[in-house]
């Protein structure tokens, strides 16, 4: 191992071990409070562009799967952990590219965080590149106003599914893979279209699931408007990024996080019912709070929306995500129902 560190842009370093692949890497520095799916979380197209602290004490003691990955690459730019263990784990750091410190001191750069918010950053495996990283840090563009879904969207339409009782259309604004597998098991055909797929197009399926994915929700103008053509023509359920999305066309206001909802415990209150689902999240981005009564969801934390329903234009969507890969199970059936709506729809 050789001695790096983390560089934030108000010029607070934090020392580390570099135990993944040698330079530095550079974007927003964030932290996630998930105990499981270190690997799950790297892979994860919505952490495009970002240095993931893990604020579980020990990361990789259970090893690397491929089938735990999101994505067909990691998306992180950089793993941030307190105790790194392999080799499985730093072997596969390595080998897929990624900048992986360990010994940081993630309390104090999580508490850092949540006092001042998401922070550029730069992470380097060099000690000795201290000052040239504070100010690559500074320099860096902030995630406000930044669109990302076209680096990580797939470039032409795929069929990941030929069979189910119903045909389902995924934009892919960062699609992970376990929102299409619960889609299969739930029982639907699926096809995948790239992020500026037309309103014609998905128009002719039964439903259309809007996707995840990494950045701002205001610059992605043109998704939108292909969204505002869309809507009640067809069921469409939208998650993340996708319920921002929904909620730019339907005219609610979007707006950053001071530190984001990035982890696999965040309580979210289902409005028709008073229950409290314990949910998975990972986002830096919000449909703002609001008292409409399209508001479904809202979370216990900051009464930001976390699910819209638009019954007239058989629209819906949800914050969180209910295909919690991983986490915990709560909100699993909200996928399902929504399956089976379509089918008695179609």
């Amino acid at each position: 191992m050789s001695t790096g560190l983390l560089a934030l842009e108000d010029g607070t370093v934090f020392p580390g071990e570099s135990v993944g692949a040698p330079g530095f890497a550079c974007g927003e520095a964030v932290f996630t409070t998930a105990m499981t799916g270190y690997q799950e979380v790297v892979t994860d197209p919505s952490f495009a562009e970002q240095l993931v602290c893990f604020t579980a004490p020990m990361i990789g003691n259970y090893g690397v799967d491929r089938a735990r990955c999101e994505s067909a690459r990691p998306h992180a730019r950089a793993a941030l952990m307190r105790e790194a263990r392999g080799p499985a784990w730093t072997d596969w750091l390595h080998e897929t590219g990624v900048v992986a410190l360990t010994g940081i001191d993630t309390r104090s750069l999580v508490l850092k965080l949540r006092d001042s918010g998401a922070m550029r950053a730069v992470a380097v495996t060099r000690a000795e590149d201290r000052d040239e990283a504070i100010a690559l840090a500074q320099s860096l563009e902030p995630m406000n106003g930044r669109a990302l879904v076209a680096d990580v969207s797939t470039k032409q339409p795929y069929v990941h599914s030929e069979t189910g009782t119903v045909r389902i259309a995924v934009v892919d604004y960062g699609c992970k893979r376990s929102i299409l597998r619960r889609l299969v098991r739930a029982g639907a055909a699926v096809t995948v279209y790239p992020h500026d797929v037309d309103a014609d197009e998905l128009a002719g399926y039964d439903g259309v699931l809007l996707s995840n994915g990494p950045g701002d929700p205001e610059p992605l103008a043109a998704e939108v408007a292909v969204l505002t053509e869309l809507l009640g023509r067809v069921p469409v359920l939208g998650i993340c990024l996708g319920h921002q999305l929904l909620g730019r066309a339907a005219g609610f206001t979007t707006s950053k996080l001071p530190f984001g909802h990035r982890g696999a415990n965040h309580p979210v209150l289902e409005r028709a019912t008073g229950r409290v689902l314990v949910t998975a999240q990972n986002h830096g981005f919000c449909v703002d709070a609001s008292g409409a009564n399209e508001v479904t969801h809202v979370s216990l934390y900051d009464e930001t929306v976390e699910g819209l329903a638009f019954p007239k234009l058989r629209a819906r969507s949800l914050q969180f995500h209910p295909e919690a890969g991983p986490g915990p199970h709560d909100a699993w059936p909200l996928l399902e129902k929504w399956i089976d709506e379509v089918a008695l729809a179609a």
